[in-house]
């Protein structure tokens, strides 16, 4: 049985624009700080190896601090280290990994072929391939591996699975199946997969480490990784960094919508980054800047959205020459001669219908 970490799409140096210069290069510095949680995780997990699937730099020219430590930390983990370059982060003649010592332990794969490195310590191959340009081509197609014994075979790659044409190393499960592999340590997805099988090969993808905006939200880490011919068990490893959450808040029946949205938080926000949406029909409109200036010391960084509408008056307009006033004061005579209050109600509700009917809307106004 190996034990494998295996992390991807840690995307270093991402530029954080939408936080404001202090708080960007707070983000940046504490990105960086991902690699050492990584490698202590390894450590105390006892991780035979470690494995990065793509994108560890979000762009062709990370900054000096984020190298020397890449250079520092890699070599300290004392275990067999794999890198396979992504999209983000590709090899190429003036790629930012030319430059970097890395240490007789790590192993970064170059060639858009795919490439096998034994580890005979570990009676395990690992096998992979790297994005040469920004683009590429399906790198598994035609690929299969004679099987040899006992030998752990295990492939690091950064690609997309089940979509097909895509330009980001489309893999297909067909491809997957035929590769020989035991396990293929997947990147590029920012979202845990879970562990899957394409016939005797398991694959998985742990997403990023930690988000960086509204479409990486909730809870992220690495997999810990089982292996041996024929079976697999993996682990998620939450990181415990900083999140990204988005949350609606229904305000149609608060009077404090500043402590109605405490109120919805499911977690101490202090930390994270929220994107939070009013929603509903309150009796009055949210005060933006108000709860701005309100909240946003509770939260590392808060956006807030209004998504409200006014309540109305379903009989507003009845006097109206119009139809809609004509349809609303035909009703209004029936509803105040109504003999009972469900009768009253029917009307109520046929006549936020009509109203729903003759403006073209999908729902009936709230009232």
């Amino acid at each position: 049985m190996i034990r494998i970490l295996h992390a991807a799409d840690l995307h270093l140096d991402s530029p954080f624009q939408a936080l404001g210069r202090e708080k960007a290069a707070l983000r940046r510095s504490e990105q960086r700080s991902l690699l050492g949680r990584i490698a202590d995780l390894a450590r105390e997990q006892k991780a035979d190896m470690a494995v990065f699937a793509g994108d560890l730099f979000d762009a062709d020219s990370p900054y000096s601090e984020t190298a020397r430590l890449l250079e520092q930390v890699l070599p300290q983990m004392e275990i067999p280290v794999f890198l396979a370059p992504g999209n983000h982060d590709w090899y190429g003649p003036r790629s930012p990994w030319t430059r970097l010592e890395l240490g007789e332990n790590v192993h970064l794969f170059t060639d858009g072929g795919v490439a096998c490195a034994a580890v005979p310590e570990l009676n395990a191959r690992v096998w992979g391939s790297a994005f040469t340009a920004r683009h590429r081509q399906p790198p598994l197609a035609g690929f299969e591996a004679a099987k040899d014994g006992d030998t752990v075979d295990i492939m690091v790659l950064h690609g997309e699975v089940g979509v097909p044409g895509s330009a980001y190393g489309a893999i297909t499960e067909s491809e997957l199946a035929r590769s020989g592999m035991d396990y293929v340590a997947l990147g590029h997805n920012h979202t845990f997969s879970g562990l899957r099988r394409a016939g005797d090969t398991f694959y998985a993808w742990p997403g990023c480490p930690e988000g960086r905006g509204f479409d990486e939200t909730g809870e992220k880490g690495v997999i810990l990784a089982e292996v041996e011919p024929g079976n697999c068990r993996v682990r998620f490893l939450p990181l415990e960094g900083r999140r990204y959450e988005a949350l609606e808040v229904d305000v149609t029946d608060s009077f404090d919508h500043g402590r109605t949205v405490l109120e919805a938080l499911g977690r101490d926000p202090s930390r994270d980054v929220y994107r939070v949406t009013l929603t509903g029909r309150p009796e009055t409109a949210p005060d933006l800047p108000g709860l701005q200036s309100a909240l946003e010391g509770r939260f590392f960084a808060l956006e807030l959205r209004d998504r409200t509408g006014l309540r109305r008056d379903v009989w507003e307009g009845r006097e109206v020459l119009s139809l809609r006033g004509l349809f609303l004061a035909k009703l209004w005579e029936r509803y105040t001669s109504a003999g009972s209050d469900q009768e009253r109600e029917e009307i109520e509700l046929a006549a936020r219908y009509g109203l729903a009917a003759l403006e073209n809307g999908e729902e009936p106004p709230a009232v």
